[in-house]
């Protein structure tokens, strides 16, 4: 029996062409007005999974 998907983690996540997976910065929901504008900016961009983790999040995200 194949193991199950983690839901909540494959609603954060997203699968690009190419098998990468990218993830939403945090720290963009509320307190922005502490934040600078060029930080700001940055948060709104997807960032690739660092390889550390990678490992352990294909196997919840599954069938990769």
């Amino acid at each position: 029996m194949s193991e199950k998907t983690h839901k909540g983690l494959k609603k954060r996540l997203k699968k690009t062409k190419h098998g990468k997976l990218k993830h939403k910065r945090p720290g963009n929901n509320h307190l922005m007005k502490n934040k600078s504008s060029k930080r700001s900016r940055k948060l709104r961009k997807y960032r690739e999974l660092s390889k550390s983790d990678k490992k352990s999040i294909e196997k919840q995200y599954g069938g990769i």
